[in-house]
């Protein structure tokens, strides 16, 4: 029986939702492996909505499961209605929808949030002892989730950011691009992605690494 592996998305598009480069690689490489993908998203408005041509925020109001949906081609499921026996393993692409719609880590830091369907999710992921990969900024949602589980991450070697994962008591691993940080104990598998780049053939290598790092954890 194939294996089932969740790609919790946040939307469509670099800054206002689901990073789409590292969403459709995390796709492409679980695809490739036979593994049954189960797309899921929180059924809720989006902090916001930018226009990703002009670069600025647009005067209107869109859904982060309806949003999401664009990647998965329709097939897509409510996060609330999504249990961690459901699953073998979960991934979260970046994306500035991790810490605005998942989170709200971009205005809020180390006093951040987290989406309560989210932190759910996540931590029946940890307790069932299921493997958990993040990318680019994502692992930041992780270090406030599993913040009593000092788990060890990475978002590359941004500096600011780095320090403010620590401060919610989680352990940086300066990475590059190429490169995932594996905190063995608590199952989480992080690579930087686009918050190095500099292009989709760089983080390739790095959310390649990670899809097949969290199927070992399943064998």
């Amino acid at each position: 029986m194939a294996k089932k592996v969740g790609v919790l998305l946040s939307g469509c598009g670099v800054y206002d939702g689901t990073e789409i480069h590292e969403a459709v690689l995390t796709l492409l490489f679980l695809d490739r492996a036979s593994v049954e993908i189960i797309c899921t998203a929180p059924n809720e408005e989006q902090y916001d909505v930018i226009n990703h041509f002009m670069g600025k925020q647009a005067d209107e109001k869109r859904n982060v499961l309806i949003e999401s949906a664009r990647i998965s081609r329709g097939k897509i499921k409510d996060l609330k209605d999504l249990k961690a026996s459901d699953l073998d393993a979960i991934i979260i692409p970046g994306g500035m929808g991790a810490v605005k719609n998942l989170s709200n880590f971009m205005n809020e830091g180390a006093d951040a949030k987290v989406h309560p369907e989210v932190k759910r999710i996540l931590i029946e992921m940890n307790r069932a002892s299921k493997p958990i990969g993040a990318i680019c900024i994502s692992p930041a949602v992780i270090a406030k989730v599993f913040c009593d589980n000092k788990p060890e991450v990475t978002i590359g070697n941004e500096k600011n950011t780095a320090q403010t994962i620590e401060s919610m008591g989680a352990i940086h691993k300066t990475c590059t691009v190429d490169m995932i940080c594996v905190d063995n104990k608590n199952k989480i598998v992080t690579t930087p992605a686009y918050m190095l780049g500099p292009s989709i053939k760089d983080v390739a290598v790095g959310i390649e690494k990670l899809v097949a790092k969290i199927l070992e954890f399943l064998v």
